[in-house]
């Protein structure tokens, strides 16, 4: 018989390892950006159409960009994101923070 454990609970017992935990922190910082791009489109009302066409780019670097897996392909440039917040009407702000070391 499966046991069946939340997300919550599968997410917490994968990070007890700590090459998994260490990976899953350096992309985090990915997967924060791409999440306050989609969420910001959406309170904008834009659709990735728009976005594309405020860009002057097609529909599906769009997509790549809101899905970009930066490991995997190379990273968008600063200019990239730079125009993408401008067409969602947005100003880039790109801070460097501090590590605080967790013992």
């Amino acid at each position: 018989m499966n046991k069946k454990i939340s997300h919550a609970e599968f997410k917490k017992e994968l990070l007890r390892d700590s090459k998994i935990a260490a990976d899953y922190e350096d992309l985090e910082e990915e997967y924060q950006l791409i999440r306050q791009m989609l969420r910001m489109r959406k309170e904008k009302g834009l659709t990735q159409e728009a976005v594309a066409e405020a860009m002057h780019t097609s529909t599906s670097a769009i997509s790549r960009l809101e899905s970009m897996h930066m490991s995997e392909r190379p990273s968008p440039s600063f200019s990239t994101l730079k125009k993408y917040a401008h067409a969602l009407k947005c100003r880039l702000n790109i801070e460097l923070i501090p590590i605080e070391r967790h013992r």
